[in-house]
């Protein structure tokens, strides 16, 4: 029955998500549900059933006057979208899974960079002013290392993400199955999702406080108190690493999930799908689709040209108004 089922919603996926279409949808899946019940009764196999079930009552527009939804068939055409399938959605899952994470390692060396100099002079503070020079050269390379790995991370996911650039330029579509093992998926992931966003965000918070703590030791040593700082930027780094990770993952259920449009039933199967809004501008969909990520990185480039940790974090409210902003004016 399972196969029926998928094949009956695969039927329906493009039709408007109007009381009609769902009625029809229900009157036919009664009578192919009662033709497999009879067939199984003659004493049918399972896939001769199915077989004979799909042939019957498989073709919709031979069905669509009987059912009362011929005019949608007329109205709205069922588009010539590609099935994005099963094994595909896992394929994706599994890249872009992995290009979350070296995103978000990147974006955590970039931040973790600056405490290359912040130790090396700590340690120069500690050991005397006979290796200065030797440290602030030691503390710039490790400085200039870690970013350059960090923007190596950055081009090697971009280029090996890039192979799913085609869904942007062709229209696809996914069935029922692949819809409820997407739907599945999600749910199972929303736990670790609020666990890390979480983490990330109470990290980010915390962060002078270590720096707090460690001033109270300057008197023993100058090393603490020239590495204070430092340790600020690592639970950032961690924090941000986890905040990235976890939404850049997120992002990849919502655009499978968004595939089909929600006005059709295709677009219906699940609640993840209700639950998520799309733009009426593609164009728009395609900028906010980039939004948060460019938002970061200004805010890095921003506080590691200036140094003005202490208000360059304005940009996040203000980027939180336009993009509600955008959601409320331009999203369906």
């Amino acid at each position: 029955m399972e196969a029926i089922r998928n094949y009956l919603e695969t039927m329906f996926l493009n039709l408007p998500n109007t009381p009609e279409v769902y009625k029809a949808k229900d009157e036919l899946w009664q009578m192919m549900e009662d033709k497999y019940t009879e067939l199984k009764a003659e004493g049918k196999t399972e896939n001769e059933a199915v077989g004979i079930v799909i042939s019957e009552f498989g073709n919709l527009d031979d069905l669509a006057k009987d059912l009362g939804i011929d005019r949608y068939m007329q109205e709205n055409p069922l588009p010539a979208g590609k099935t994005f399938t099963l094994e595909d959605a896992k394929r994706y899952l599994s890249d872009y899974s992995r290009h979350a994470f070296l995103i978000a390692l990147g974006v955590m060396l970039c931040i973790l960079s600056v405490c290359g100099p912040i130790f090396c002079e700590a340690v120069s503070a500690a050991s005397g002013h006979d290796h200065v020079r030797y440290m602030e050269a030691i503390g710039a390379s490790v400085m200039f290392f870690m970013v350059a790995i960090a923007v190596g991370l950055f081009i090697y996911s971009s280029v090996t993400i890039g192979r799913w650039n085609y869904m942007k330029r062709e229209r696809y579509v996914t069935d029922f199955a692949t819809t409820e093992y997407l739907h599945q998926r999600l749910e199972s992931y929303k736990p670790t999702y609020a666990l890390l966003l979480t983490v990330g965000v109470i990290l980010c918070v915390i962060c002078f406080v270590p720096a707090i703590f460690l001033d109270a030791f300057s008197g023993y040593s100058p090393f603490w108190n020239q590495s204070s700082g430092a340790f600020t930027f690592i639970l950032v780094g961690i924090g941000v690493f986890l905040i990235v990770m976890g939404g850049i993952r997120m992002g990849s259920y919502n655009t499978l999930l968004r595939l089909n449009q929600q006005n059709t039933v295709g677009g219906n199967y699940t609640t993840s799908q209700q639950n998520s809004k799309q733009y009426t501008n593609s164009t728009v969909a395609a900028i906010m689709s980039v939004y948060w990520p460019t938002v970061t990185c200004l805010y890095l480039i921003w506080s590691f040209l200036t140094f003005d940790w202490y208000i360059s974090w304005v940009i996040w409210p203000i980027a939180a108004i336009i993009s509600s902003l955008i959601n409320n004016l331009m999203k369906n």
